[in-house]
């Protein structure tokens, strides 16, 4: 059974989690994950969301805003134990309707080329790319989504 828990940040299961989505980053970015680190800071982050399947932290998810219309979406992840049973999904959803339910319109999102299996729920969920935003402007090494909230 999975359940979702909306927390913040500092959310002891959330930290554990984003220990193992670094680790699994640094892998995935090589030489460019300490450029990518600086920009996932969570310490700020009051719109978190952790997914627990049978009662063991599974998953994590947050939202940002980026301006007073769009929430950005950062620190997805599903623990490799528990990938497969349709938790990133179940939380991109929720995540979703939060940001609506705070009034946002839109989401947007970055995620490296690397990550096809991210790429693939984004595009699946009917997140479209855009123009690289921000400081994610010009890199090859990124790929940026975004998708109007209902």
């Amino acid at each position: 059974m999975i359940t979702l828990e909306r927390t913040h940040s500092d959310n002891e299961d959330f930290i554990e989690l984003i220990k193992h989505l670094d680790a699994y980053l640094k892998v995935q970015d090589g030489e460019d994950h300490d450029f990518y680190a600086q920009y996932n800071k969570v310490d700020a982050i009051r719109w978190v969301l952790v997914a627990y399947s049978n009662g063991v932290a599974a998953g994590c998810g947050a939202i940002k805003p980026y301006n007073e219309q769009t929430i950005e979406l950062k620190r997805m992840f599903v623990h490799p134990d528990h990938r497969g049973k349709g938790i990133a999904q179940t939380m991109l959803q929720h995540l979703e309707q939060w940001a609506a339910e705070e009034g946002f319109t839109t989401c947007v999102l970055e995620t490296g080329v690397k990550q096809v299996e991210a790429i693939r729920l984004y595009t699946k969920a009917g997140y479209e790319l855009m123009d690289n935003y921000g400081q994610y402007a010009g890199l090859a090494t990124s790929v940026c989504m975004k998708k109007a909230l209902k």
